[in-house]
């Protein structure tokens, strides 16, 4: 287990190293005190660049930053989450003062009103200002400060669309009014809530009732997600929540799977492509993301048209390669397929001739279209 842990921190510091650190000092007006910040930008982030990320903010920093941010990075290099900004907030032991709350009626107090204040009035404004964001922010908390992030369901609308909860030590009342309280979000809300089997045995037993009344909420804007690790202890559960947190929050983002296209999109009784662009359509509603389709996608949902005799699909998919590749051979090939299968074969052909001087991609090369099209004249005798 020590050379496993070894490893994973060995490749979570290799892939930190190549993307971008920056530390700064924040002083807040809320907390009269300048607070030390780690900020991860993305490894091709440019500050000329239209592109924009999501948010990640990370409290206790001091110890969650590196395998929050080695996570990010990992899962953006292949793909499964997009490239975010991971914002770390240092608080060392100023944690218990941060994430105060009253003793009657369990709200925050204190220095805890400061710092919920400084989150949403300083912190998440300055980093707006200062970096190209997108608008979907996830928070990041372990027992005390995962407690802390619930507070902010609580506002209308509430400053977070992700809340990643790592063994919460609960405050009283918090089981009762988050079940009371997220029915009513009209936001789209992603919980992720995690324990495990070796975890303090009154933080396991809250997180497990916790986890009770959340599993039966009926919501149409409320994506929960559950984990209790078996012999997972309070500090262990943290390296395996938060690849599984972002792994789940970000599943509609990552490239079609296997599973996914044998178990949802072959199942589909709708047009394949309706499919595919409402995939996309999602995630830029979501993040706030205008990505292109990944040629992982076009394929896929071709593929699936094709085995499922859409050849109305079939098309428009062949129609959005084009338009989104225009200088491959992706859309041309799909393209002639249509032609081929709704008896047009002299376009057919002439669709596959037409991409004799465009960029190969994956199994469509030239020599293919080529071929096919001179089979197409064989046949018919163009």
């Amino acid at each position: 287990m020590k050379k496993f842990l070894l490893v994973t921190l060995c490749l979570f510091t290799n892939l930190i190293c190549s993307s971008q650190i920056l530390y700064e000092e924040f002083y807040s007006t809320k907390l009269d005190e300048t607070r030390k910040l780690k900020i991860q930008l993305p490894r091709n982030y440019e500050s000329n660049s239209e592109k924009v990320y999501p948010i990640v903010i990370v409290l206790d920093a001091d110890y969650l930053f590196e395998p929050v941010a080695g996570n990010v990075d990992y899962f953006s290099y292949w793909e499964d989450m997009p490239e975010s900004i991971v914002v770390g907030v240092m608080q060392g032991d100023g944690r218990y003062d941060d994430c105060n709350y009253d003793d009657t009626n369990f709200l925050p107090s204190d220095k805890g009103v400061d710092f919920f204040e400084f989150i949403g009035l300083e912190l998440v404004p300055f980093i707006d200002e200062n970096y190209r964001t997108a608008k979907f922010i996830i928070a990041v908390g372990h027992d005390f400060t995962a407690n802390f992030i619930n507070y902010y369901l609580f506002k209308d609308p509430p400053l977070f669309n992700g809340y990643i909860n790592l063994s919460p030590d609960l405050a009283p009342l918090m089981d009762e009014r988050l079940p009371e309280i997220i029915p009513s979000i009209e936001k789209k809300i992603y919980y992720y809530l995690a324990t495990g089997t070796d975890d303090i045995q009154d933080l396991m037993e809250n997180t497990e009732a916790l986890n009770k009344s959340l599993a039966g909420l009926k919501s149409k804007n409320f994506e929960y997600f559950y984990d209790n690790f078996d012999g997972a202890t309070h500090y262990s559960l943290a390296g395996r929540g938060i690849p599984n947190a972002l792994e789940k929050i970000f599943s509609v983002y990552r490239p079609i799977s296997k599973k996914e296209f044998k178990d949802v999109i072959m199942k589909l009784e709708t047009p394949i492509h309706l499919y595919l662009t409402e995939k996309y359509q999602t995630i830029e509603d979501l993040f706030g993301l205008t990505n292109p389709i990944r040629v992982n996608d076009i394929i896929a949902t071709a593929t699936a048209a094709e085995k499922k005799k859409q050849w109305e699909s079939l098309r428009e998919i062949a129609t959005l390669a084009k338009k989104q590749y225009p200088d491959t051979a992706l859309g041309y090939y799909y393209l002639g397929r249509y032609y081929e299968e709704t008896g047009e074969p002299k376009k057919a052909m002439r669709t596959y001739q037409g991409a004799y001087d465009k960029e190969e991609v994956e199994f469509i090369t030239t020599d293919m279209l080529l071929d096919k099209a001179d089979k197409i004249k064989e046949d018919f005798g163009y």
